[in-house]
């Protein structure tokens, strides 16, 4: 099994293959991605093809339908890929994924821990970063979405050997087994980042990183003041990510009328020294300390069961990202083992529902 690097650089040059993903833009820029297969049949209102006419051509390739229309085909680049995958939660987007690699300073072998996983967006970001000689560990509470940002980061890196590993379960009990000082950085996407700022403290270098990426602004403003509060950080500094597009033809240059506009809010922070740990500020300036937004610890657990329950959303791209892993095993378009064993898996999964196994007393 390769490393990640030369699979990489395997999958994303030569001619398109059966089994991989394309990305076609058409005369109206709109874009559609799709799994090549020996059988498949792409059709449109701006155009309509048979993929085997794709598939052995070049990347780049204009093609010219029997209707006259015209598409151009690519393999996506990974802002294409994020936002196009299956997905079962909200993707970080790429202009945030970005700036997360950036300001938490990812370097290549840094130990790395993430949570929430997600649908996968910001690991496959995250392990770039890293390289072979780092370490990801991604933390996510719900099997159902691990399981599906699993497919989608091996969807994009095929069967190479990742320095990745996946942990069912809480954060804090995640990072209460780990020895101390010993990650460099730590990246959380989560309801309530700050009831883990203690045993993200305990685990991170000194001069080591916690980033957390939240929504809204009770959030932010919980965060910040706990981490004050905490005093093993630095002053935190947050702010948010604006991308706004340009349309640009002859003289008509001017701002696109929509924009991705606010996503979230970044935070950062750096670990102190054990012996400066509480002198930063002063005892007037945390006595200061007001959290005016923040709700009741109960809003944010009721916020992560109306999650929970969205089930059926869930089963439905659980069975697309196993369709898809056939796809590019098999090349064809017909369901294979792998759907086979999401069914046998969903099936226990409605089985123990119905019918749980009673617990011992």
């Amino acid at each position: 099994m390769q490393d990640y690097p030369q699979e990489q650089k395997a999958r994303r040059r030569g001619p398109f293959r059966a089994g991989e993903r394309v990305q076609l833009t058409d005369s109206k820029n709109r874009r559609y991605t799709i799994t090549l297969t020996a059988d498949g049949y792409f059709q449109s209102r701006r155009g309509s093809f048979y993929h085997r006419d794709l598939i052995g051509k070049e990347e780049g390739t204009l093609l010219t339908t029997a209707t006259g229309h015209k598409l151009l085909a690519f393999r996506p680049l990974i802002s294409d890929y994020v936002l196009s995958m299956p997905r079962g939660a909200t993707v970080i987007y790429p202009k945030d994924a970005g700036q997360i690699v950036h300001y938490a300073d990812i370097f290549p072998g840094a130990q790395v821990v993430e949570a929430g996983l997600g649908s996968g967006a910001l690991a496959i970001s995250l392990l770039a970063a890293v390289g072979k000689e780092g370490h990801l560990t991604s933390v996510e509470r719900r099997p159902e979405y691990a399981d599906i940002a699993r497919a989608n980061v091996e969807s994009w890196y095929g069967s190479a050997n990742l320095p990745w590993e996946i942990k069912i379960g809480d954060l804090a009990e995640v990072l209460a087994d780990l020895p101390p000082a010993q990650i460099d950085r730590v990246v959380l996407d989560m309801l309530a980042p700050w009831e883990n700022i203690a045993a993200a403290a305990r685990v991170l270098v000194p001069g080591g990183v916690f980033l957390a990426y939240v929504t809204t602004i009770p959030q932010l403003s919980r965060l910040t003041e706990e981490l004050r509060i905490s005093g093993e950080f630095t002053d935190p500094t947050s702010f948010e990510i604006l991308l706004r597009p340009w349309h640009v033809e002859g003289l008509s240059i001017r701002p696109v009328h929509s924009m991705v506009a606010h996503t979230g809010f970044l935070l950062t922070a750096r670990r102190l020294a054990n012996e400066s740990a509480g002198q930063l500020f002063n005892s007037e300036q945390l006595s200061a300390a007001v959290l005016p937004f923040c709700g009741a610890d109960s809003d944010w657990e009721a916020e992560l069961d109306r999650d929970f329950k969205n089930g059926k959303r869930i089963r439905k791209i659980r069975r697309a990202v196993a369709r898809r892993a056939d796809q590019e095993e098999s090349g064809l378009s017909h369901p294979g083992e792998n759907m086979e064993k999401l069914e046998a898996q969903l099936r226990r999964e409605q089985k123990e529902k119905r019918c749980p196994s009673k617990q011992p007393e």
